[in-house]
C-alpha cells in the first residue's frame, strides 16, 4: 500500500527517504503532513527543544498553601486572585 518517497529536508536541504513503513507509522498515529525534516535535523531540534521547556525541568515557584499553610512549590507563578494549595489538599479538593 505505502511506497517508500523521498522528501526534501527544509532544514539542511538534503533529500532523505520517508520509507513506507514510517509512512504506515505515521498513518496509524494519525499524522496528517509527511515530515519536512530529515531524521538527523529532527534529532538535533528534538535535542535543543529539550532544554527549553520542552521535556526539560520545569520552573516551580515556592507558595505557601491557601488550605493548611504549609510551604509548597508549584509549576506556574500565582497571581494572587486564586487559593494555591499544597500536594495534600489539592488532592482533597479534587474529590469535590
Amino acid at each position: 500500500m505505502y511506497q517508500d518517497k523521498t522528501l526534501h529536508c527544509k532544514e539542511c536541504g538534503t533529500d532523505f527517504v520517508f520509507t513506507a513503513r514510517e509512512q504506515e507509522f505515521y498513518a496509524e498515529k494519525g499524522f496528517q503532513n509527511e515530515p519536512s525534516r530529515c531524521p538527523e535535523c529532527r534529532a538535533a531540534r528534538k535535542r535543543q527543544n529539550a532544554g527549553q521547556g520542552y521535556g526539560g525541568p520545569r520552573q516551580m515557584y515556592a507558595v505557601t498553601c491557601s488550605e493548611c499553610g504549609a510551604p509548597a512549590e508549584v509549576p506556574f507563578k500565582p497571581t494572587g486572585n486564586k487559593p494555591v494549595y499544597c500536594p495534600d489538599c489539592f488532592r482533597k479538593q479534587q474529590r469535590y
